[in-house]
């Protein structure tokens, strides 16, 4: 008589063939072994990949994560000059932002941007020679680039200002006296010289009128008026507003609007554009929402 042929499903037993094991368990209530066949249903336990396979990966995403980051988000700026002491000393590290301006938003009177040499003004400046590391980490953003043509300088007049400077000041935008705590100790608002000191200008719409916060020491729009914008930025070539001072440590500290800016009658636009400023930190955690909760999901299947 042939043995019957054992369920699709069931795993191997040993002992007779009379239908109850040796222990007196029936074949139908035989624990499964972690060797089931095909046919069973019981998920099978997916053995980790190794630390060591999985780093080259998270290299490359940590990699792509930083120029996207650099490309769109926050870029790492040295500052190369005392122009804009004491609010910046030399060899500072800044983090710009550079997403807001893909919404829409335009400088603000106040701002400390970063921009593009809009004609000139660094001819003559020397270029820093850095190696291939510092080439590399400065390329996907892990460290300041020294090979671009970027100034810092606090933005003064925006598009449809008239800014004035007189003797020795106060410096006026749109007829309104500025109170600048931030100007370097010893500086006067105003230069009282004939390259550039004394001025009235009136900032076409689409450019801006930046000045260092040490007067006497900054060649910024009022010096290089005879270029082809008159001394103006475009608002195309700046890169972003400097947001945080990130380095050294014990410098550390945010570069806020100064309240002098918020006049009545010197700032009437622009208050939307303000509130994009947190856009970048929203857009950050909207972005990485999604990577945590399928983290967890894929955590939840694995146990």
């Amino acid at each position: 008589m042939e043995a019957p042929v054992p369920a699709a499903d069931s795993a191997v037993t040993s002992g007779s063939d009379s239908g109850v094991d040796e222990d007196g368990t029936a074949p139908g209530d035989a624990t499964r072994t972690e060797e089931a066949g095909p046919g069973d249903s019981t998920p099978q336990v997916k053995k980790q990949r190794s630390f060591w396979k999985e780093l080259p990966i998270l290299i490359v995403i940590a990699l792509v994560l930083a120029l996207l980051i650099k490309t769109f988000l926050v870029q790492a700026f040295s500052i190369p000059s005392d122009s804009m002491q004491n609010t910046l000393q030399q060899g500072d590290r800044v983090l710009v932002d550079k997403l807001t301006p893909w919404f829409g938003s335009e400088p603000e009177r106040g701002e400390v941007v970063v921009f593009h040499d809009p004609g000139h003004w660094l001819d003559g400046e020397p270029t820093a020679d850095p190696n291939a590391l510092q080439k590399v980490l400065s390329w996907i953003g892990l460290m300041p680039s020294a090979q671009e043509r970027d100034l810092i300088k606090r933005v003064i007049g925006v598009g449809g200002d008239t800014v004035s400077c007189s003797g020795t000041g106060p410096l006026t935008v749109n007829g309104k006296a500025l109170n600048e705590p931030y100007v370097y100790p010893g500086n006067t608002p105003c230069t009282n010289d004939d390259q550039g000191g004394q001025f009235t200008v009136k900032v076409p719409k689409g450019d801006i009128w930046v000045m260092g916060d040490h007067r006497q020491n900054s060649r910024d729009s009022r010096y290089n008026q005879s270029d082809k914008y008159h001394g103006m930025v475009p608002v195309k070539e700046v890169v972003g507003r400097a947001i945080v001072k990130a380095w050294p440590i014990n410098r550390w500290g945010t570069l806020p609007i100064p309240d002098t800016f918020d006049q009545t009658g010197i700032n009437t636009q622009a208050s939307a554009s303000r509130l994009l400023t947190a856009a970048p930190q929203g857009l950050a955690l909207v972005g990485v929402l999604p990577l945590v909760l399928w983290r967890r999901k894929r955590s939840g299947k694995d146990e």
